[in-house]
């Protein structure tokens, strides 16, 4: 590896080179460069103009290095099989099975879609496709029942966005790489904050349909009057891959198998579960093959290219500089914290999730730690940091998502004007969780001591 020692020549100070390295990845941002190639080829630059040809080492020592983790293999397993059960048509019949269970309760078919995304959130995580399964299944549902808009559209992308707070989630896989901590303390972690999350958006749409009542019309009849039978008939479909989900869950938690082996059983168990319901063919795996390769491979790009970005800024003293100003902001810890969380949301506006966290991490993680900060809980509202990024414009990644899938009729500007509320509810959570830690760090401490 180059040491920092043998630079070829030091142009400018480390301040300097940060105000650079901004303005070079806003400019290439504004110009539509996706981010991995953006933080890849500022990477390259600083390092062949501070260490000659041998920096590029730098930057492939880096890749190596965080590739080298077992844990690692248990996204792109956790991806086939959210694939996998997204292509088995789990999601059309846990919606159909759930739905009809709503009855003549106002707002009920909305309160249900949130439930349903919570399970799919624990059987896939895939955060795009749960909105467009919901969208193509739940929006023309309750707009056709006469469902106000705005909380018809905001149920879903709220609801959708739960995946990354209902294990497994792939976000926390990644924090918990790069913060070195447990994955398995982490899942466990954000079970409480995921459920209160949801509880909130069940309470709100309960409250706003009870005030009024026709914002959230009941069932239509030939529905409500579905025989017991028939409707417990229709959960038995969905069973088997619920099943399969809860006993990854459960081992992992349990400690009968670590991550990366409970995720390879789970592709196995989902496979199984898509024969037995008479999905499964080479088609099928084929394309869940596919698609996972593809979500893995835009993931892995942009982890590459924020990493060896660190790394390189590591070595010229960027990281100290960066913590040194942090911390100069004030001496309060809560203070620093606010500051983090800010940069979180602001970030949020425009750049990804994945994009955040190797861009933040090393700088923010041992400040910290040094200020007396549990890495667990703040993994949690970090996570919660970026559910609002889902759908805050003008990035919004799960408004575009559902505006793929939505009827010609919901525009754009529907779908952002339908996101106002819940992000209401995911600010208040965000102070519940930083105001009460407890509420993420019992759970895990209960279970693990």
């Amino acid at each position: 590896m180059v040491s920092p020692n043998k630079a070829v020549g030091r142009l400018m100070d480390i301040a300097t080179i940060s105000i650079l390295i901004v303005t070079a990845m806003v400019g290439m941002l504004a110009l539509g460069v996706p981010l991995a190639f953006v933080s890849g080829s500022i990477a390259v630059v600083l390092a062949v103009a501070n260490y000659g040809p041998n920096g590029l080492f730098i930057i492939g020592s880096r890749t190596v290095e965080f590739v080298d983790s077992f844990a690692l293999v248990a996204v792109p397993m956790f991806v086939l099989m959210a694939s996998i059960m997204e292509r088995s048509g789990v999601a059309r019949d846990l919606y159909r099975a759930f739905h009809v269970w709503a009855g003549e309760m106002r707002g009920g078919v909305a309160v249900v879609t949130i439930l349903v995304a919570v399970i799919l959130g624990a059987t896939t995580g895939i955060i795009g496709g749960e909105i467009v399964l919901l969208g193509l299944v739940a929006l023309p549902q309750m707009l056709k029942l006469g469902y106000d808009k705005k909380l018809a559209i905001g149920t879903i992308t709220a609801g959708g966005s739960l995946g990354t707070m209902i294990p497994p989630s792939i976000i926390l896989i990644f924090y918990g790489i790069t913060a070195e901590v447990s994955i398995s303390h982490l899942f466990l972690a954000t079970v409480i904050p995921g459920l209160l999350l949801a509880s909130m958006y069940i309470g709100y749409t309960v409250v706003r349909c009870t005030l009024n009542p026709a914002l959230g019309p009941p069932l239509e009849e030939a529905d409500r009057a579905l025989p017991l039978r028939e409707k417990l008939l229709l959960l038995r479909g969905v069973a088997l891959p619920i099943l399969v989900a809860a006993c990854v869950l459960a081992s992992i938690y349990a400690g009968f198998a670590s991550i990366t082996e409970s995720a390879a059983v789970g592709v196995a168990g989902t496979i199984f579960a898509a024969i037995v319901r008479g999905e499964f063919s080479y088609e099928m795996l084929s394309a869940s093959l596919i698609q996972a390769m593809k979500t893995c491979g835009m993931v892995f790009w942009l982890v590459f290219g924020t990493n060896a970005l660190i790394g390189i800024y590591n070595l010229l003293g960027g990281i100290e500089f960066a913590r040194s100003q942090l911390t100069g902001i004030s001496s309060e810890p809560a203070i620093i914290l606010a500051v983090m969380i800010g940069v979180f949301i602001l970030l949020g506006f425009f750049i990804d999730w994945i994009g955040i966290l190797f861009l933040t991490m090393p700088i923010f993680l041992p400040t910290l730690q040094m200020h007396g900060y549990d890495p667990i809980w703040f993994g949690i509202v970090f996570n919660l940091c970026m559910q609002l990024a889902y759908l805050t414009p003008p990035f919004g990644p799960a408004c575009f998502y559902l505006k793929g899938a939505a009827p010609p009729e919901v525009s754009l500007q529907d779908i952002f004007a339908a996101q106002w509320p819940f992000i209401a509810l995911q600010a208040t959570a965000l102070v519940l969780i930083v105001v009460f830690p407890q509420l993420s760090l019992w759970l895990p401490k209960l279970v693990y001591g």
